[in-house]
């Protein structure tokens, strides 16, 4: 059975920093793109940064030059580094495997 599980959300202020990790179980991790979205209320979900298995990276416009994706396959686990947050970061961030599995997301709240 898959599972992603997410965790490191909270509430910050406008230009505080959040880690968001998410650990995959019941899947060859390593072999996987691995991919963050997030859902802000009344807005679709989005993708937000995406990273390879061999670890090259993408990212929203938005979110280039603040946030930073990255992967530890030994540990199963994909993190996403927020710095420099802006009170539109808020939403549900959404952990996913080959745009196919989904964790169950995890809340993050940035006010001004």
């Amino acid at each position: 059975q898959v599972q992603l599980v997410e965790s490191g959300g909270g509430s910050v202020q406008a230009g505080g920093s959040l880690r968001l990790s998410c650990v995959a179980s019941g899947i060859i991790f390593s072999i996987r793109t691995m991919y963050w979205y997030r859902q802000a209320p009344g807005k679709q979900r989005e993708l937000v940064a995406a990273i390879r298995s061999g670890g090259s990276t993408n990212y929203a416009d938005s979110v280039k030059g603040r946030f930073t994706i990255s992967r530890d396959n030994p540990e199963n686990t994909v993190y996403l580094q927020m710095n420099s947050l802006k009170p539109e970061d808020t939403g549900v961030y959404f952990c996913n495997a080959d745009l196919y599995f989904w964790g169950q997301g995890t809340q993050v709240t940035v006010s001004s």
